[in-house]
């Protein structure tokens, strides 16, 4: 579902990471058609780290028990 979000709404995708200010620039950037498809990749790039961060957490958990 991020994904979809990401796809149409970028800058939602990202507030929604909690990444406010970078939302309001990626908003600012999908105003413009052009800009549309960089604020696409970086949110969604956006996504895989966060989802990235959250399994080496997972990992760095699982070792410490």
């Amino acid at each position: 579902m991020r994904y979809v979000i990401a796809f149409f709404l970028p800058w939602l995708s990202l507030m929604l990471q909690g990444k406010i200010l970078s939302g309001i620039i990626c908003l600012i950037l999908q105003i413009t058609i052009i800009g549309w498809i960089p604020a696409f990749i970086w949110a969604v790039t956006a996504l895989n780290r966060m989802y990235a961060d959250r399994r080496a957490n997972r990992i760095i958990k699982a070792m410490a028990k």
